[in-house]
C-alpha cells in the first residue's frame, strides 16, 4: 500500500495543532450521521469464531441506534441517566454507544469479568437507571440488583431470562425515527470505572467533548487512520481502548473497524485472521504481541498491513524486533490512560527509538516534572505531567465523579499529574520508568521493572514475565521476577542462575533479579496489563 501518512512534519504540526470545540455537539449527528450520509460507507466487518460474518454501514448502524434511543426512552431513560452495558463484542455493543450519545445518556461500559459484587458497586456508585448484559451476565446482576434502588430497567441482549426485557423484542418494536438530543459539549457522556492501586475503583467521567473530538489526536497522528481503511483492536469491549481504538478513533476518520468475537485472545487464530482479510491497521496490547512473536510468524502473510501500534504499558524492543522482521512493520508504541486520549507515541513520522513511548501528542503540552511543579532537565526521572493552565487541553477528563478529593490530588499547580514516572532524553522522547508505585527501590537505587522484565524476555526460555519489590533484611527491598516460561523449559535451579547472568549481561548488573519465581500465569487486568500490584502484596505479605 502506498504510505500517505497524516503527519508529516512532527515539529511543524505540534506548534500549530489545536482542536475546535464548538458550544454544542454530538458524535452520533455530527460525525456518524455525516458518514451515513454516503448510504454504502462500511463502517464495522465483524466475525465470530463460528465463521459468521456480519458487515454494517453507518447508515444502518446510524438507524439502528435511532430503534435505540427510542427502546431507552421508553424505560425512562433520560439524559444524564447513566446506562451500564456489559457485553462481549456484540454489534449491539457499538449500537447502544451510539444511541447512548445521540439522547446524551451517560454510557458505563464495563467487563464480562466483573462478579457480582464489582456490578452492585457499580450500580450504587453511579446511580444507574438501566443495565444491558447477556445471559452469562445476568444471574450476577440478578444477585444484587434488589439492593439497587436506581436500577428501573433490566435489557437482555440474546436469549430470555425471567424478569428481563429482551432487547431483540423491544428493537423490532422501535421506531427508526428519532431526534437527536442537542448535547453541549461540556455534558457528561461516558462514565468509565478505574482501578486504583488502593481502594475502590473510581469514576472517570469524560464529556461529549473530551473523548469524541479528543479521540481526533489518537485517530490522527497515532493510529494514523484514513477513509480506506479497515481496522483492527484487539481489545475487549469493557476497558476504556475499546472506546480510544474501537469506536472513536476510527469512526472520527471515517475508517472501517474489524471485530473479531470470541471469548479469549488466540494467537494462531489472530495470525489467521490478519492473512486472510484485508484489514490494515491493527492495535493490540504489549501481552497480545508477546503471545504473537511466540508463533511461527514467517508461516503467515500479511498482505494489506500498514501499519501496527500497541498501548497499555510499554512493549519490549526484542518483541518490536521479531515483528519487524517477520511483517516489515515497526510496532509503534502509543501512551495515554483512561483519563485521557492519546497523550505520547511513536507516530510514522518519526525515527522510532524502541522502548521509548515517543514524544507528545499534538494538543497537549507534556514535561516530565519535580515534587514541585519544575520542569526537569533531561534525563532525569520525574512525574508525567500535563499542563491545564491556563489552558486545558480537550482530551482530559472532566473530573472523578462524586469524587472531589480524588479529583483535586491528581493536580498540582498548573498540572495535571498521570501518577506514571518517565525521564525525557535530549531529543524530546519520553521513556516510562514505571507506575510512581512500581518502582523499586533496593540498596539505594531506583528500578524500573519494565528493563528488567524487557532483559527477560530477550531469553528464550522466557515467555512472560512481571517484575516487582520483594522485602530483604539487607537492602530493603531486592528485584524479584516471576516468570512464564515458553514451551519446552522446564523450571530449575540451574535456570534461574542462567536467568540471573542473562540480566547482568543485557542491563545494568544491579537490576537483576535477586529472586527468581516460575509460575504458569500472571495477574492481568481485563486490558491485558500486568498486575503488578497483586503479585507485589503478595510478597509483602499484604494477601494470604
Amino acid at each position: 500500500m502506498s504510505q500517505v501518512h497524516n503527519m508529516v512534519d512532527y515539529d511543524k504540526t505540534y506548534a500549530e495543532f489545536k482542536l475546535e470545540v464548538p458550544e454544542y455537539f454530538n458524535f452520533a449527528r455530527d460525525v456518524l450521521d455525516k458518514w451515513a450520509e454516503n448510504p454504502d460507507k462500511l463502517a464495522m466487518w465483524w466475525v465470530d469464531d463460528e465463521g459468521n460474518e456480519v458487515k454494517k454501514t453507518f447508515a444502518q448502524l446510524c438507524q439502528d441506534s435511532r430503534k435505540v434511543c427510542n427502546m431507552l426512552a421508553a424505560q425512562g431513560v433520560k439524559k444524564g441517566d447513566v446506562v451500564i452495558v456489559i457485553l462481549p463484542r456484540y454489534i449491539e455493543w457499538w449500537v447502544i454507544n451510539i444511541a447512548c450519545l445521540r439522547m446524551g445518556a451517560v454510557i458505563s461500559p464495563g467487563t464480562t469479568q466483573l462478579t457480582a459484587k464489582d456490578i452492585k458497586y457499580r450500580f450504587e456508585a453511579s446511580e444507574a437507571v438501566c443495565i444491558i448484559t447477556d445471559n452469562s451476565i445476568a444471574p450476577r446482576v440478578d444477585e444484587v440488583v434488589n439492593e439497587c434502588p436506581t436500577v428501573k430497567s433490566k435489557i437482555l441482549v440474546k436469549g430470555s431470562r425471567e424478569g428481563w426485557l429482551s432487547y431483540d423484542e423491544l428493537f423490532a418494536a422501535a421506531s427508526d425515527q428519532f431526534e437527536t438530543v442537542n448535547t453541549r459539549s461540556d455534558d457528561n457522556a461516558i462514565l468509565y470505572f478505574t482501578s486504583g492501586t488502593t481502594g475502590y475503583p473510581k469514576m472517570t467521567v469524560h464529556t461529549h467533548a473530551s473523548y469524541p473530538i479528543g479521540h481526533k489526536i489518537t485517530g490522527t497522528f497515532w493510529l494514523d487512520l484514513r477513509e480506506d481503511d479497515l481496522h483492527w483492536n484487539l481489545s475487549d469491549t469493557g476497558w476504556a481502548k475499546a472506546a480510544w481504538s474501537s469506536f472513536f478513533g476510527p469512526w472520527n476518520m471515517g475508517a472501517a473497524i474489524f471485530v473479531h468475537h470470541t471469548a479469549r485472545f488466540d494467537a494462531k487464530k489472530t495470525l489467521e485472521l490478519l492473512s486472510k482479510y484485508p484489514i490494515t491497521t491493527m492495535c493490540g496490547a504489549p501481552t497480545n504481541y508477546r503471545m504473537l512473536v511466540l508463533e511461527d510468524l514467517k508461516a503467515y502473510k500479511y498482505p494489506t498491513l500498514r501499519h501496527c501500534v500497541a498501548a497499555g504499558e510499554p512493549l519490549n524492543p526484542e518483541v518490536i524486533e521479531v515483528w519487524k522482521e517477520a511483517t516489515g512493520i515497526i510496532i509503534r508504541d502509543g501512551y495515554g490512560q483512561t483519563e485521557t486520549v492519546l497523550l505520547a507515541g511513536s507516530y510514522p513520522c518519526i525515527e522510532p527509538r524502541f522502548g521509548s513511548m515517543g514524544k507528545p501528542a499534538p494538543g497537549f503540552e507534556i514535561h516530565v516534572i519535580d515534587d514541585e511543579g519544575n520542569i526537569l532537565p533531561p534525563n532525569q526521572e520525574g512525574d508525567i505531567a500535563i499542563r491545564v493552565k491556563p489552558n486545558r487541553p480537550v482530551g482530559l477528563f472532566k473530573e472523578y465523579w462524586k469524587n472531589p478529593e480524588k479529583t483535586a490530588s491528581a493536580y498540582r499547580g498548573d498540572w495535571y499529574i498521570t501518577g506514571d514516572r518517565a525521564y525525557r532524553d535530549e531529543d524530546g522522547y519520553l521513556w516510562f520508568v514505571g507506575r510512581a508505585d512500581d518502582v523499586i527501590l533496593a540498596a539505594g537505587y531506583r528500578i524500573g521493572p519494565f528493563e528488567v522484565e524487557s532483559a527477560l524476555l530477550e531469553h528464550p526460555a522466557v515467555a512472560e514475565s512481571a517484575v516487582v519489590s520483594s522485602p530483604d533484611e539487607l537492602r530493603g527491598e531486592v528485584v524479584k521476577a516471576f516468570v512464564v516460561l515458553a514451551p519446552g523449559y522446564q523450571p530449575s535451579d540451574e535456570l534461574v542462575k542462567e536467568l540471573q547472568e542473562h540480566v547482568k549481561k543485557v542491563t545494568a548488573p544491579y537490576k537483576y533479579p535477586r529472586k527468581v519465581e516460575f509460575v504458569d500465569s500472571l495477574p492481568k487486568t481485563v486490558s491485558g496489563k500486568i498486575r503488578r500490584v497483586e503479585l507485589r502484596e503478595r510478597e509483602w505479605g499484604k494477601k494470604k
